[in-house]
């Protein structure tokens, strides 16, 4: 029987952070990964789809130029850029396999399974450790409905060869507005089905309903209030039928209702560990009901949002919990991010919170792309909707346009921060970037300390 300090069950970014960082302390440290070692964002997900992405960001970007010096956008080849991809990403595994075991984490593949609250059995081989982290992920939800097993999830989409010449989504959520948006842009028939009356309800929905007319002018076509009731085969393809009698025919259909956390199979309920709908409980320690147990990551129930930068920071915290750190966490403020084109994103308080009580926030509009039209490529719809608290500092953000996730960043440092008009005007910034001409406009909004 093998013994450490610490085993990780997932090899994710909710757990190699902090299994790099114990290591480097020589704490000894085991990685148990039933699937890909770094987990969904590195091999299945964020990277491969950020990758693929950009050919489409930078043909979109040409378009704004047309009848201003460019008169032709190049075509996008995605057999060729999926040969790309996978020579890019597909190594990342066995990359991050050899740096772990550089610095000394055992790495042990297999699925891991508690049988008490200090061992994991892998395999029938049993691991002890004074402390274990769960941080096993989410996986696609799957509806259960005739022939849903006829479905492609966002992993099988990331790696198709050729693009279908007919594609039907299933839910209009970030996955499927990300994914259609390349898809349309390709020459693709496009069909997004959504049980709801909108798409993304977390984002603003006036730059929602923006994103809708792009993307419908794009060839996209939407069928809102539509529930799914079942997928089959049909002679030249696949057919998706709704409640309503709604039949759209196509070569490919993806689900992408959401996400569940993999909590099955792990010995939750033989340990006592408690976990609701959204995944395994913990306290603000990141522990679970057993105390040496804790959960890090996209399998953890919570509110806030399930992404790499959350789970990369539950990973750190909990290293220094491990290292002899005692206070609770205290997440900062976390940005979201559509990759579209144009990208949404957002952070902080949420214009619609801000609108609900004007008594204690107000929005200002900045319709950045049409006063900045030259720095940010004549991009004239892109918009950015700012929110103040009562002592004018900067407490949230959303954006529309192609700068979004770059300038999402630097507004999430500012709210961060809660930078006054006086130490944002004592900083010196490159010019003429993008950037500074939305410093320049946001300065005399802010809070001044005299």
């Amino acid at each position: 029987m093998a013994n450490f300090d610490t085993i990780f069950i997932g090899s994710g970014h909710a757990t190699w952070h902090a299994a790099v960082t114990l290591a480097q302390a020589k704490r000894k440290v085991a990685i148990i990964e039933a699937d890909t070692i770094a987990g969904t964002c590195t091999n299945f997900g964020c990277d491969a789809k950020v990758l693929l992405d950009g050919p489409f960001e930078l043909t979109e970007q040409l378009k704004q130029y047309q009848g201003i010096g460019v008169n032709e956008t190049p075509k996008i080849d995605w057999s060729q850029l999926m040969a790309y991809k996978q020579s890019v990403i597909k190594p990342l595994s066995t990359q991050m396999t050899a740096i772990f075991k550089q610095l000394g984490i055992t790495v042990i593949t297999g699925h891991g399974e508690l049988t008490d609250a200090h061992t994991v059995q892998v395999a029938g081989t049993d691991y002890t450790a004074d402390t274990i982290v769960l941080g096993t992920g989410q996986r696609p939800a799957q509806l259960a409905i005739p022939g849903a097993e006829l479905m492609l999830d966002s992993r099988d989409f990331l790696d198709l060869e050729t693009m279908p010449k007919r594609l039907t989504f299933i839910g209009a959520g970030i996955i499927s507005l990300e994914f259609a948006d390349m898809a349309v842009l390709l020459g693709s028939e496009v069909h997004i089905i959504e049980f709801a009356p909108s798409a993304l309800p977390a984002f603003y929905q006036d730059h929602v309903q923006k994103l809708i007319t792009h993307l419908e002018q794009a060839g996209v076509q939407f069928h809102f209030d539509e529930a799914l009731q079942s997928v089959s085969k049909s002679a030249t393809g696949l057919t998706a039928t709704t409640a309503n009698g709604l039949t759209i025919e196509s070569d490919a259909i993806v689900g992408a209702t959401g996400r569940i956390p993999n909590v099955e199979h792990l010995g939750l309920e033989k340990v006592g560990i408690q976990t609701d709908r959204h995944g395994i409980i913990v306290d603000d320690h990141l522990r679970t009901n057993v105390p040496n147990i804790y959960a890090s990551g996209d399998v953890i129930s919570k509110m806030l949002p399930k992404l790499t930068p959350t789970a990369t920071f539950e990973s750190n915290y909990i290293a220094g919990q491990l290292l002899g750190a005692t206070a609770a966490i205290d997440y900062p403020d976390i940005p979201s991010v559509v990759f579209t084109m144009p990208r949404l994103a957002q952070v902080g308080v949420s214009v619609a919170t801000a609108q609900a009580d004007p008594d204690t926030y107000h929005v200002q509009a900045l319709p950045y792309g049409q006063v900045l039209a030259f720095q940010y490529q004549n991009e004239t719809e892109a918009d950015l909707e700012l929110v103040f608290d009562q002592e004018n500092c900067l407490v949230g953000a959303a954006i529309y346009g192609n700068g979004a996730p770059d300038l999402i960043n630097l507004l999430t440092m500012l709210i961060t921060d809660r930078v006054t008009a006086e130490t944002l005007s004592q900083k010196v910034f490159a010019f003429p970037s993008a950037s500074v001409g939305i410093i320049d406009m946001l300065t005399p909004l802010l809070h001044r300390e005299h």
